[in-house]
């Protein structure tokens, strides 16, 4: 979660419910063509979630204050209502996701693993890494790649015009990793995919093609920066702090108009602190990508064969923080972080 998610949610969980009404949604605009109703309600501070079979869902909260330590992954059954507790006591988990036996969770600055077919209690968790570089505040979602892999990023840290060692980092690592006889053995099993990132919060994948975005919070030559949607080059440069926006030269930190001219450019561009948490594949539109707009309350539709970084149009408006998109093949859920509901968007 980047500096500007941060939400103080005095409440604890007391109860999650299955919505047996559409609720009506106030103050909510969606594109002509589309429906929008409450799936699941009465959740403090959802994050990412991800779908199981075709009534069930695994759902990160925050469940209280951000610095609380409350946090919980919670496994819901939509077609009753019911859920049970998979991992509690956590440090703001903004990311799960699940292969096979194991749910991944990334907390504040770790990432850990939970198997479900353990004999032990089903809240243990194996810490896998620990101390990762960040922001300060969070490292962002997980993702699963196409060959199985799970996705995560380190969000950029540095001093001066220093990048912190790690940070700032797009990285995979197996779902079914060993470690060694050294408690730290984990620390050499994650394989770097590219770097220069100030926060890429979120990812999707396209096929073979990984799209993320970029929360480039801060700023640079005295100006704020664009957050944006870039196409991720394997083992490239993708420019912070050198290069923000759509490859604007940042001149206090070193950055040149070679360098930039160089670095993967912007698919497209935000207002500075819009916040995209999250992105997804359309299932209503080809060629399209869904993301939301954290501090500005919608989702937008992006055309991925524009070249203009501003060539995008709402889909949803007036949420109060969407924070998480899955879509499945007529659908798009949506985690709203501060009314605590879960949205499901269809075609009519």
């Amino acid at each position: 979660m980047s500096v500007r998610l941060l939400v103080l949610v005095a409440a604890l969980l007391t109860a999650v419910s299955c919505s047996s009404e559409p609720a009506v949604l106030n103050d909510v605009g969606i594109a002509d063509g589309l429906t929008i109703e409450v799936v699941i309600e009465d959740l403090v501070g959802p994050t990412q979630f991800v779908l199981g079979g075709a009534d069930d869902m695994l759902v990160a909260v925050i469940n209280g204050g951000e610095d609380d330590q409350l946090g919980q992954v919670l496994d819901y059954d939509l077609s009753s209502g019911e859920f049970t507790v998979v991992a509690e006591r956590l440090d703001k988990p903004t990311g799960v996701a699940q292969v096979g036996q194991y749910v991944w969770v990334m907390e504040r600055d770790q990432l850990s693993r939970l198997d479900r077919q353990s004999s032990v209690a089903t809240t243990a968790r194996d810490v896998i890494l620990r101390d990762l570089p960040n922001n300060g505040r969070s490292e962002g979602t997980l993702t699963v790649t196409p060959d199985q892999q799970i996705l995560f990023n380190t969000s950029g840290s540095k001093r001066g015009a220093d990048v912190v060692d790690g940070s700032g980092r797009l990285f995979t690592i197996s779902p079914s990793a060993v470690r060694d006889s050294d408690p730290d053995g984990w620390q050499d099993l994650p394989v770097e995919v590219a770097s220069g990132f100030k926060h890429a919060y979120a990812h999707v994948y396209d096929g073979d093609v990984l799209w993320v975005t970029e929360m480039t919070d801060g700023r640079f030559d005295g100006e704020p920066a664009a957050d944006e949607v870039l196409r991720v080059v394997a083992d490239a440069d993708h420019g912070w702090p050198y290069c923000v926006g759509d490859n604007r030269v940042v001149e206090e930190f070193g950055g040149t108009a070679d360098r930039c001219a160089d670095t993967p450019p912007s698919l497209a561009t935000f207002a500075p602190g819009a916040t995209p948490t999250s992105i997804t594949i359309s299932p209503f539109d080809d060629n399209t990508l869904l993301v939301a707009l954290w501090n500005e309350g919608r989702i937008v539709a992006i055309d991925t064969t524009s070249d203009d970084p501003s060539d995008y149009t709402d889909v949803v408006t007036g949420l109060i923080g969407p924070q998480h998109l899955v879509a499945t093949d007529d659908a798009v859920y949506v985690s709203e972080f501060g009314t605590g509901r879960i949205l499901r968007l269809t075609s009519e």
